[in-house]
């Protein structure tokens, strides 16, 4: 196996990462989903082309961090604030039903405190991905379903900051750091964030000091922009806090900036272009015999997560004021588990929160669940189109989302117990006693 990276590896890795990346989406799937499975094409499971390389890694991380300087760039904060009340309360119920789900599997399979809250963490996620493509799909991207999904989606972004600090902190009390200490600087991180958030939201863009030249020397803004994300990345780690946290912090500050605007331009095909190395190295961890080992397993805890995830959804929702039918098709976009829980995964593995084979449990459990996004994409548009009729009970749903469904249900049904009462009847005839003349008949036989 080639661990060493040359031209010729990495042009044979773009074109397979960018083959695979059209064919998923031509199977509307998320491109996201093709580059992990080029990453297993290529990767030790695969054809052992590629191997599991450091400069792989390193590209990756890199990749991380300047996603989330994107997604603090992006966030609009005086636009949050508007539906803020009910992004945050849905996306903390979210993140508790989730570990409440984590702590009964724990409780049964006696796991540690550790591995509960990891499990907890990696499925409160949805992804924000796949949520934007089915809202864009069913035209509800710009509706109040679509501004509500999208709201508790950044809400669960803006967790992803302290579910790194927490999973970071297991490492440092495994090492033996005191509690008092750990506590400390999950709280001293949370709230630094929550004051810079709440500052910027009150005041206008900000200005700074290299602003004027950088419109001048538009050359050298793109590594402008990615410098002042890792200055920031390097600084929160420098300061014993997680880089991905500076480098989200950097993406708030330049969001609130008037660079705003050419930070994400230049930023984001460099982003693509690492981002993409990043589920490429996913896909190489990934262990095919692991899986196909286990898939009864995966399978059925991908569907019993999606089911259990929609129907939280749905009720917290429901619950928060949303009708129904918007609380339903939110729910249901936001049913999957997220890409960053590949992020919070590998955190766990490199804190020691997981093993080995429940890491790639969690790969494998998270890969599926995109990959079966297609099916709740279905239902989603289903529902959407036949979202202004009425329906009487669930006969009359069932069968106007999915057609002849109810029907071939009821059939088999009546045949089932025409079956049943059919064997019920020979069982009886069988065990009827004889009569006494059947039975004086039989004594007089020879």
């Amino acid at each position: 196996m080639e661990h060493g990276i040359d031209l010729n590896s990495i042009t044979f890795l773009t074109l397979i990462a960018l083959a695979c990346g059209f064919a998923m989406m031509r199977l509307r799937q998320p491109a996201i989903v093709g580059y992990i499975l080029a990453g297993v094409v290529l990767g030790p499971s695969g054809f052992g082309m590629i191997g599991n390389s450091e400069g792989i890694h390193l590209f990756a991380e890199m990749g991380v961090l300047l996603l989330l300087f994107t997604i603090g760039m992006e966030l609009s904060l005086k636009t949050f604030k508007q539906i803020y009340k009910v992004a945050l309360t849905c996306a903390v119920l979210q993140s508790s039903a989730a570990m409440l789900l984590a702590y009964g599997i724990g409780a049964l399979l006696g796991w540690d405190t550790s591995r509960i809250v990891l499990i907890g963490f990696v499925l409160s996620l949805s992804s924000t991905a796949v949520g934007i493509k089915i809202l864009e799909a069913t035209g509800e991207l710009r509706t109040h379903v679509g501004r509500t999904t999208i709201g508790v989606l950044i809400a669960q972004d803006l967790l992803i900051i302290p579910m790194l600090l927490v999973i970071q902190s297991m490492g440092g009390a495994a090492e033996g750091a005191p509690a008092w200490a750990i506590i400390l600087k999950i709280v001293a991180g949370i709230a630094i964030m929550a004051g810079i958030a709440v500052l910027l939201s009150r005041r206008e863009r900000i200005s700074f000091p290299w602003s004027a030249y950088l419109q001048k020397h538009a050359d050298v803004a793109p590594l402008a922009a990615i410098a002042f994300c890792f200055v920031f990345a390097s600084g929160a780690a420098l300061l014993g806090l997680s880089a991905s946290y500076g480098a989200f912090l950097a993406g708030l500050i330049m969001g609130a900036s008037a660079d705003r605007s050419e930070a994400i331009h230049y930023t984001h095909p460099i982003q693509a272009i690492l981002l993409m190395i990043f589920f490429l190295s996913i896909g190489l961890l990934i262990d095919l015999s692991f899986f196909m080992d286990n898939l009864a397993i995966i399978l059925v805890l991908v569907l019993f997560i999606l089911t259990f995830k929609t129907a939280a959804n749905v009720a917290f929702l429901y619950l928060l004021g949303e009708p129904w039918r918007q609380a339903f098709v939110a729910g249901v976009v936001m049913a999957q588990i997220g890409e960053f829980s590949f992020v919070l995964a590998a955190a766990g593995l490199s804190a020691g929160a997981i093993d080995l084979g429940s890491y790639q449990l969690a790969l494998s459990v998270i890969v599926l669940s995109l990959i079966l996004s297609p099916i709740w994409l279905t239902t989603v548009r289903r529902f959407h189109d036949l979202g202004q009729q009425q329906f009487e009970g669930f006969a009359a749903t069932l069968e106007s989302l999915y057609p002849g469904t109810y029907a071939r249900i009821r059939a088999g049904a009546d045949q089932l117990n025409r079956r049943l009462r059919r064997n019920e009847q020979e069982v009886q005839e069988e065990a009827e006693p004889e009569t006494p003349s059947e039975a004086g008949e039989d004594r007089k036989d020879p």
